[in-house]
């Protein structure tokens, strides 16, 4: 069994609060900077596949959230995924931490179209690029507790 701890994230992260899917895959970070809003996980054991190498599944949940989380901050709501495209460039290991961002590059009546990518120090990982449909939320559907909501 692999050391399934967690250090202090880099400076200026602090713990996110995510839905229940993405809260059993963390824990996320985030940071809020001048620059934009930056995503972190540490990559556990748990994380990888049997060579030590972040699964690629979990790289893909993480972008998705770090996309929507662009769509979020520029929407101002909730989206659901409707594309997104991957593109793997390297590879992740236990024991790194793992940091994306993304951006909005065109906003549509109904879509929103956003691209990002994730890195492990300065060597970028992944980079991708999806549309989002903001949803408006039932008004008998409580909103989830997060930290980070839109500006």
């Amino acid at each position: 069994m692999t050391d399934e701890r967690v250090p202090a994230p880099p400076e200026g992260f602090k713990a996110s609060a995510r839905g229940p899917y993405t809260t059993h895959n963390g824990p996320f970070f985030h940071r809020l900077d001048d620059d934009g809003l930056e995503h972190g996980f540490f990559a556990l054991g748990r994380h990888c596949n049997s060579l030590g190498i972040v699964h690629g599944g979990m790289l893909s949940t993480f972008m998705d959230g770090v996309l929507a989380g662009a769509v979020g901050r520029d929407a101002g709501t909730a989206s659901v995924t409707v594309h997104l495209s991957l593109d793997f460039l390297s590879m992740a290991r236990a024991g790194d931490w793992v940091t994306g961002d993304a951006r909005v590059t065109r906003t549509t009546k109904d879509l929103v179209f956003v691209e990002g990518r994730i890195r492990v120090g300065n060597r970028d990982v992944m980079r991708a690029s999806g549309i989002f449909k903001p949803i408006r939320r039932r008004a008998d559907q409580a909103a989830p507790n997060r930290d980070v909501r839109p500006d």
